[in-house]
């Protein structure tokens, strides 16, 4: 347990944060889970869709320092990947 009033007002500070990274996070997940599941189901034009806005969804965490600029690149890269190999 912080003493200090800093502390104290830096714990409150990064639960709020926590939040805000978790909203983020768990977004980016179901949109990519999205892509994913279109893919599965050969649904050209729902996965498309659903590429842009996991695209979106990934730059978005990627902007706030969620992830980091590897994992954005290496996830944008495999759905479109997915999403262009389908017939």
């Amino acid at each position: 347990m912080p003493n200090m009033k800093n502390a104290k007002k830096a714990v409150l500070t990064i639960a709020k944060r926590k939040v805000e990274n978790n909203d983020y996070r768990a977004s980016m997940k179901t949109a990519i889970k999205s892509v994913e599941k279109a893919v599965i189901a050969k649904d050209k034009e729902k996965a498309s869709e659903a590429l842009a806005v996991a695209i979106k969804r990934i730059d978005k965490a990627a902007s706030a320092g969620v992830v980091t600029s590897n994992f954005v690149a290496r996830n944008k890269s495999r759905l479109t990947k997915k999403v262009n190999e389908m017939e």
